[in-house]
């Protein structure tokens, strides 16, 4: 058994683990009460699905664009030519370009961290699969990140866009933002997170669908929601 710290030991003793909270400003303020990191911790909102990812038409996968941001910048990659790669330009994109991207991530460059691409360059793209597979940067059309609308994909990808994806094991993380956001901000982060996830429920899951909900920050002991809140 791992050993806990003091400190750890101490916010545990704050978290009544039997009980389900129902009041989403409470468990934001507590969930910053508890949190001991030295560092702003990021606010981390774990789900787990009565689905079976096995199967396709159970696959929950999505994206939302949080109200208050989640407190990161964001360095953005474009893979865009023409106007398309202007239009990224001027939205605020830190790299744009195509074959010269392509050859740079190929080289093993991975300073950045979301990649949008627009379509026609997915045939370009579509090579670098590998690589930015398992770091979760590939575009996906499912996620926004293979769009015209470059504009609008680069300002909320920079303003606070959560990509998600449901594990084999029928969970959902995603981070609703920092320890240093107010209780209230946490708590609209939160509930626009639970919508999407809502939104996204298959029609061929059976049973309950939310079967349980739980916030932490890093390092913090996680809190329990009960799920009937969502």
């Amino acid at each position: 058994m791992p050993t806990r710290g003091k400190k750890y030991k101490e916010s545990i003793q704050k978290v009544d683990r039997q009980k389900r909270y129902t009041d989403i400003n409470e468990v934001m303020a507590l969930v910053k009460e508890i949190s001991t990191e030295k560092f702003d911790a990021s606010v981390d909102v774990a789900v787990r699905l009565g689905v079976d990812p096995r199967h396709a038409d159970q696959m929950v996968r999505g994206a939302v664009v949080l109200p208050n941001g989640i407190g990161k910048t964001v360095r953005v990659l474009v893979f865009a030519a023409g106007e398309k790669e202007k239009e990224a330009r001027e939205a605020g994109a830190d790299f744009v370009g195509a074959d010269d991207l392509v050859q740079k991530i190929q080289e093993g460059w991975f300073e950045f961290d979301k990649a949008i691409a627009t379509p026609d360059m997915m045939g370009k793209v579509g090579r670098l699969g590998r690589v930015l597979g398992p770091r979760g940067l590939m575009p996906n059309p499912k996620v926004g990140t293979v769009t015209t609308d470059i504009a609008r994909a680069v300002k909320e990808t920079k303003a606070g866009r959560v990509e998600f994806r449901v594990e084999k094991a029928g969970i959902v993380h995603a981070p609703i933002g920092r320890v240093s956001f107010d209780a209230d901000k946490l708590a609209e982060n939160f509930t626009a997170f639970m919508e999407i996830i809502n939104k996204l429920k298959p029609a061929s899951t059976k049973g309950q669908y939310i079967k349980s909900i739980t916030v932490s920050s890093t390092m913090s002991p996680g809190i329990k929601l009960d799920t009937s809140i969502c």
